[in-house]
């Protein structure tokens, strides 16, 4: 599947610039639905290191309303939800009605790095994926709208956005030795991706790829993405502001 994408595709600053503005705009007001029709909304974001998943939720919650979505960056379980069934943590954290979750990386670790780096047994993350496809499913009945995106970058890619993350001082903190060693074991996490795209990407919730390459790109078809999705979702078509500045 991922082998299917192609990562030459790329967007000029200019259009770019147009279209993120004008996606933006939409999201907000499909925001301001949300709120009005009280409908939870999930976002999921996946990806390589690197691929620029901070960027995009950066562009996609730019002009919400601060009050309506919350982030959750995750990471590997502390405390409390060390204890407990991989996902506590996740449905402690889902939306009330009316509101956003976006997730930097997600439930699906238990079938990427702890399937590779060997944090649970094959019995646990084979399991997971019925797990996984029957949380959503519980999700979507409940009236959610979930959004999940793998950014797909190259092997090449990534080792540039590496490189240019430890000469650029204010991004050298992103940069870390297990991102290093993740990128070490990129077959494995190939293959772990792979197996994850083809066993839960359902009906119920769909993954949409996105070619990340070219971060404008990948920014623009995310924010496309789910401006679809909340209208299908919404029942709701919002002004189109580039047909607005046409008629003027």
């Amino acid at each position: 599947m991922l082998e299917s994408l192609d990562l030459t595709l790329a967007l000029p600053r200019e259009e770019y610039m147009v279209q993120l503005a004008r996606r933006q705009i939409q999201l907000r007001e499909l925001g301001w639905q949300v709120y009005r029709q009280k409908r939870p909304v999930i976002v999921v974001f996946e990806g390589w290191d690197a691929a620029g998943k901070g960027g995009a939720i950066r562009r996609l919650t730019e002009k919400l309303d601060p009050r309506g979505y919350a982030v959750y960056p995750i990471s590997a379980p502390e405390g409390e939800d060390k204890t407990r069934h991989y996902l506590y943590r996740f449905w402690r954290r889902l939306p009330p009605r009316g509101q956003i979750a976006i997730f930097d990386r997600s439930w699906y670790g238990r079938v990427l790095v702890e399937r590779v780096e060997g944090f649970c047994t094959e019995d646990a993350w084979r399991r997971a994926y019925k797990e996984i496809n029957s949380f959503e499913r519980q999700l979507k009945d409940f009236g959610a709208i979930l959004a999940k995106f793998w950014i797909h970058i190259s092997r090449d890619e990534q080792l540039r956005r590496f490189r240019e993350r430890q000469k650029t001082g204010y991004k050298a903190w992103k940069l870390t030795t297990e991102d290093w060693r993740n990128r070490a074991k990129w077959p494995a996490y190939e293959q772990a991706v792979e197996d994850m795209l083809l066993k839960t990407s359902t009906a119920t919730a769909p993954w949409h790829l996105v070619e990340g390459n070219d971060k404008y790109h990948a920014r623009v078809k995310i924010l496309s993405t789910l401006v679809e999705l909340l209208s299908a979702g919404l029942g709701y078509e919002p002004a189109d502001p580039l047909k607005k500045l046409r008629r003027k």
